[in-house]
C-alpha cells in the first residue's frame, strides 16, 4: 500500500514515529541511535526509515517545513498506517529571555493563526493540546535521564519571515514562549482522529538576543532532545 507521498507498505511503518523536519536529522538519528534499520520512504526526498532502538520497533520520518507539510504526512501515517503515536521533533525560536539557546522545551499547547483547522475538520481552533497523556511520559523521562525541560505555549506560524512584528504585544496577547512551523496541523490531526502527538523542541534561536545555531549545529547538536524522545518511546504501550 501506498499514498502519494509515503511509498511504504504497511508494515514497513511503526506504531510509533519520531517526525524531526529536516531529512539529514533523520538520517543523523537512524544512523546513530537504530539498529537494524531499512529504509521505507524517500518520495519528494522525505526519509523514513524504521529500526529499533533498545529492540523497540520505532519509525524515524521526516515531515518537511510548514504545517501544511506536516498536515500530509501525518494524516497519512495516521490514517493509512494506522500509526498511534507521533512525537515531533525540532527546532525554536525564543521568544522570551528565559528561553536559551539549547534549551529543551516541551509544547504544553500550540497556538497559530492558520486556517488549517477550518479546512481539515471545518473549526476555528486557534489553540490546540498535545496529548496530555504522552507528554506526562516526556516528563517522567526527563527526569529519569536528568534532562532539564521547560513547559509552555508554542506559536506554530506559517511565515519565517515577518514584518512589524512585535514579539511583546504578541505575547501579551497569546502568551507564547516560542515559536516552530509543524506542531499546529500535528496537534489538530491527533485531536481530530484520536492519536497521541507530543512536540519536542530545542532552542535554536533567540529573537531576542538575536543568538542562533549554524544549519550544520542544527542537524547535529541535538542530542538531549533526541534521546528524550526515543527513551519515551520504550514507556508507550502499544
Amino acid at each position: 500500500m501506498a499514498t502519494s507521498h509515503i511509498e511504504s507498505n504497511k508494515n514497513d511503518i511503526a506504531k510509533i514515529v519520531i517526525m524531526p523536519g529536516d531529512p539529514k536529522r533523520v538520517e543523523y538519528i537512524v544512523k546513530n541511535y537504530l539498529e537494524n534499520y531499512n529504509l521505507i520512504n524517500e518520495v519528494r526526498g522525505e526519509l523514513g526509515y524504521t529500526g529499533f532502538y533498545k529492540g523497540k520497533k520505532v519509525t524515524i520520518f521526516s515531515s518537511g517545513m510548514g504545517i501544511p507539510s506536516m498536515g500530509i504526512y501525518s494524516h497519512e501515517l495516521y490514517t493509512e498506517y494506522d500509526v498511534d503515536t507521533i512525537i515531533r521533533i525540532g527546532s525554536a525560536g525564543s521568544y522570551t529571555n528565559e528561553l536559551k539557546i539549547n534549551d529543551i522545551f516541551l509544547v504544553d499547547k500550540t497556538y497559530s493563526e492558520s486556517n488549517y483547522p477550518l479546512y481539515y475538520s471545518k473549526s476555528n481552533e486557534r489553540t490546540v493540546n498535545a496529548s496530555k497523556e504522552l507528554n506526562n511520559i516526556i516528563k517522567t523521562t526527563s527526569k529519569e535521564l536528568n534532562i532539564d525541560i521547560k513547559e509552555g505555549t508554542c506559536h506554530s506560524t506559517e511565515s519565517f519571515y515577518t514584518s512589524d512584528f512585535n514579539i511583546d504585544e504578541f505575547r501579551k496577547e497569546n502568551n507564547c514562549d516560542c515559536t516552530e512551523m509543524e506542531s499546529f496541523s500535528l496537534f489538530i490531526n491527533a485531536n481530530k482522529l484520536n492519536k497521541k502527538a507530543a512536540c519536542i523542541l530545542t532552542i535554536s534561536d533567540s529573537l531576542i538576543t538575536k543568538e542562533k545555531l549554524s544549519s550544520k549545529e542544527r542537524e547535529t547538536l541535538f542530542n538531549k532532545m533526541i534521546l528524550l524522545a526515543l527513551e519515551t518511546t520504550l514507556k508507550i504501550e502499544n
